[in-house]
């Protein structure tokens, strides 16, 4: 399929927004609220990877099809924080392609690493749920998938 990666991205984006809906918040001991959702952001942030490797910048396009979609399955609220910290997260993603010449796996966990951050403070500030605690739980969490991913592609990059 030409837009596999592509259409998994979108999919990714509208199965996440719509389960931070209906998955209930986990309450840290701090009482911070924490998104178990979030787990699954890791894994969208690398298919974005992928999907950047397939369609070039027009993954712009695929993260606003994603946005929209959400907007429908997820309620204007989530669409519209994880919409924002997409495109930011997005525009870190794109400078890391862009700039740096390291093989895929390098930058798939370096964008990680700088965009899950980024993604975190924008997507929960839009949610009503900023908080320090709440930022390093999310982007520790998005880093499991990232990690997971760099290390699979990592170990074909060397058996290539």
């Amino acid at each position: 399929m030409p837009l596999r990666s592509t259409l998994t991205y979108i999919a990714l984006i509208v199965t996440v927004n719509y389960a931070f809906t209906v998955v209930p918040l986990v309450p840290l001991p701090d009482g911070t609220l924490w998104p178990p959702v979030s787990l699954l952001v890791g894994f969208v942030f690398v298919a974005r990877d992928f999907a950047q490797r397939e369609i070039g910048h027009r993954v712009l396009l695929a993260m606003l099809v994603g946005a929209v979609l959400s907007y429908f399955m997820a309620g204007p609220a989530v669409a519209a924080a994880s919409a924002a910290a997409f495109l930011v997260s997005e525009l870190v993603d794109w400078a890391v392609y862009t700039f740096t010449k390291r093989p895929f796996s390098q930058r798939v966990l370096f964008s990680s690493a700088v965009g899950a951050p980024v993604d975190s403070v924008v997507f929960l500030g839009g949610i009503g749920l900023l908080s320090t605690t709440g930022v390093i739980a999310m982007t520790a969490s998005k880093l499991v998938g990232a990690v997971i991913v760099w290390w699979l592609v990592r170990r074909r990059e060397a058996a290539a």
